[in-house]
């Protein structure tokens, strides 16, 4: 790694894994146990076994990168002399006891050796911590199915002195395949206890949080020795030879420990693989699916979404004006603002719920299934004539769920020119909060092909991103290349409902914390606005919208618009909300229909017939193209103040300014191609 692409990651600042901040953790005293492994291996995937919801993110002191962390209190056997107990024959101490440790997910590594920030961080909080900062413990979690490929990290710990514990994942995908793993044999010949888990259905916890207590009560292990005093020149060794002598001895180790009953034969996964990973045949197939999930999602959710929306506008809006009539506030802009505001706004953004839920659970079985991890491998070659690794394609999908944590998640490539213009394509992948309003546009105008239309909005999200890139490539970074992908994919898998429900509920709650709070935010900032009056003479609270403050700013931004055919104040004002976060579209429009005409409630279907005749009036007569380049600006323009905090954190304050002003250009650039060129076809 070059001295540009460096990051600020220092040894003297790294802190003391024993009292690593605030956060969760078992208590100021517990021992700290790390999880480490490289990326598919299960890792992260046992840390949420055994921690459950008690976990936390955040950003390590000193450096950039996140490290999850969580309390794990498990059930093991009770030790009466390393508990100190003075027992007699008839001891009456517990046969087990409560253990209490704080547990580290360590970003995913394959090596000492750090390419990247994530790996870094890694490679410090291990190794070059003084001892007595270093974690009590390190689990490292190693696939068995490619032990020789994961024997590398292993090995290098062993080369320090920490207490190991080998945790082998996949071993269903080993039996598949016809391998056996000695696990007694492998503990004798790395020097550390070695045993079978499958984290995905919680088997092997019991045995790993026993090995993990007979562990702590010992002392450190020596390192394990290596003889490379001399090499066959005579020279002093260097890395190469260090590095030939562990693949020397991981090739013994896995002699020592494995057995293949059928090393040729062909696995289920590598003949789903012929045809899933394919040049031609895997993108097809990948968009084949997506569009599965977007039509199911569209379709199924439609009539929950309707029957919620009938709820907010109907039964809880009349009862919340019932219940502010009867205690005398019932005309008073306290009713304006609970029931024109939070309930039209907040509201109609809350039914989408169960559309967001569907989405979640299609992609965590996909996720789960180990179908994802094929899309970076179909879309290497994409990637790569961007000027991108393959590898740059996982922060960019997880982009389509939302752009804040892909931006953090482009700490896991290794060049820093990569890392920016990555960051810089962030915004442009669709994230969920705009599915919202693709969703309720598109039904209001698409009806029955409302999920081929959304579906088409994530293509042209794909679209903006190897568009843009190559622009970028082509430009600012003329010289920057690509090597090819080198990726671990994971088995396929039955999807578990428990793994499924995790995931969903992780992503729907953050769906929820943005409604709860910037939404909520938003609706009170756009109600005050309508409610302070600009002109006429009218009362606060008692002014039409198109003369309050709000109506008066909107007004003078929407001829900037014009072009674009969505130039109404309506839809232009709604699109400066959701400046703030894309859901504040929806809740902006809620708003302001209900307010306009109070007999509408804000229910969908009404609030769906104005905003056909808004764009009706506002594209002269051409609504669907003036829809589309809406639609289009939608995706472009800037995503959320949440994904400009990240980008400044990640990249700084110039590229961030360059990347909103790249957004605004190119959005409002397309969106008038689009609705100029449309409306002399439609």
């Amino acid at each position: 790694m070059t001295q540009s692409d460096a990051l600020p990651i220092k040894v003297g600042s790294v802190p003391n894994c024993h009292s690593p901040g605030p956060g969760v953790d078992a208590g100021p005293d517990a021992p700290v146990i790390a999880l480490v492994g490289a990326p598919n291996a299960g890792k992260s995937t046992l840390f949420n076994a055994l921690t459950g919801a008690n976990v936390t993110m955040g950003n390590w002191p000193g450096t950039t990168v996140e490290v999850a962390r969580g309390a794990w209190r498990p059930t093991v056997d009770h030790d009466c002399a390393a508990q100190g107990c003075t027992c007699t024959e008839n001891c009456s101490c517990p046969a087990t006891e409560t253990a209490g440790w704080t547990l580290l997910d360590l970003p995913g590594a394959y090596s000492l050796d750090p390419i990247s920030p994530d790996e870094a961080l890694t490679r410090a909080l291990l190794v070059d911590c003084p001892p007595a900062e270093r974690p009590d413990l390190v689990v490292v979690t190693a696939d068995a199915a490619n032990l020789t490929r994961s024997l590398y990290l292993p090995a290098q710990l062993r080369e320090h002195r920490l207490r190991v514990v080998l945790a082998l994942t996949m071993g269903d995908v080993a039996a598949q395949r016809g391998i056996t793993v000695d696990t007694a044999a492998l503990s004798r010949a790395i020097g550390c206890p070695v045993l079978m888990i499958d984290p995905r259905r919680r088997n092997g916890m019991g045995e790993l949080a026993q090995v993990i207590a007979d562990q702590l009560r010992r002392p450190v292990p020596a390192p394990r020795s290596r003889d490379l005093s001399v090499t066959e020149d005579g020279a002093e060794p260097d890395e190469l030879d260090i590095d030939d002598e562990r693949f020397a001895w991981i090739e013994e180790v896995v002699a020592q420990s494995t057995h293949h009953a059928d090393p040729g034969r062909r696995t289920w996964s590598d003949r789903v693989d012929r045809w899933a990973t394919a040049p031609v045949i895997g993108p097809v197939l990948f968009l084949l699916v997506m569009w599965c999930v977007f039509q199911i999602t569209t379709t199924v959710a439609a009539p929950i979404q309707d029957a919620l929306s009938g709820l907010f506008s109907g039964p809880i809006s009349d009862g919340a004006g019932w219940l502010l009539t009867q205690i005398g506030l019932g005309d008073t802009w306290v009713r304006g603002l609970i029931v024109d505001g939070l309930i039209a706004g907040v509201g109609m953004v809350l039914t989408f719920v169960p559309l967001m839920t569907l989405m979640f659970v299609l992609l965590a079985i996909l996720e789960d299934s180990g179908y994802l991890a094929r899309a970076a491998v179909v879309t290497d070659r994409v990637m790569r004539a961007v000027g991108l690794p393959g590898r740059a394609f996982l922060p960019l999908i997880v982009g389509f769920g939302c752009n804040v944590p892909a931006i953090s998640a482009t700490r896991i490539l290794p060049d820093a020119k990569h890392r920016l213009l990555t960051a810089l394509l962030v915004p442009f992948t669709s994230c969920s909060a705009r599915l919202t309003v693709y969703v309720l546009v598109a039904t209001t105008f698409f009806g029955q092909y409302a999920g081929t239309v959304v579906f088409a909005m994530y293509l042209i999200s794909i679209l903006f991103v190897v568009g843009v890139g190559l622009l970028l490539k082509n430009t600012v970074w003329r010289t920057m290349g690509a090597s090819p992908l080198v990726i671990d994919l994971p088995a396929y898998h039955w999807p578990t409902a428990r793994i499924t429900a995790a995931v969903t509920w992780q992503r729907l709650k953050g769906f929820l914390k943005t409604a709860s709070g910037i939404i909520v935010v938003a609706v009170c900032v756009v109600w005050a606005l309508q409610a302070i009056p600009a002109r006429g003479g009218a009362d606060f609270g008692q002014v039409a919208v198109e003369d309050s403050a709000y109506g008066v700013a909107a007004q003078a931004i929407a001829p900037v618009f014009e072009p674009t055919g969505f130039g109404s104040w309506q839809t232009t004002s709604a699109l400066v909300v959701g400046f703030m976060a894309k859901e504040a579209v929806i809740s902006s429009w809620a708003q302001t229909y209900a307010v306009s005409d109070p007999t509408t409630g804000g229910s969908a279907a009404d609030l769906g017939t104005q905003i056909i005749a808004s764009f009706t009036e506002s594209s002269g007569g051409h609504p669907y193209p003036a829809v589309w380049a809406f639609l289009i600006f939608l995706l472009a323009y800037t995503p959320c103040v949440a994904t400009l905090a990240a980008q400044k954190r990640e990249i700084g304050l110039k590229w961030t300014l360059f990347g909103i002003a790249v957004q605004l250009s190119l959005a409002w650039l397309v969106a008038t191609a689009v609705f100029q060129i449309g409306r002399v076809f439609w």
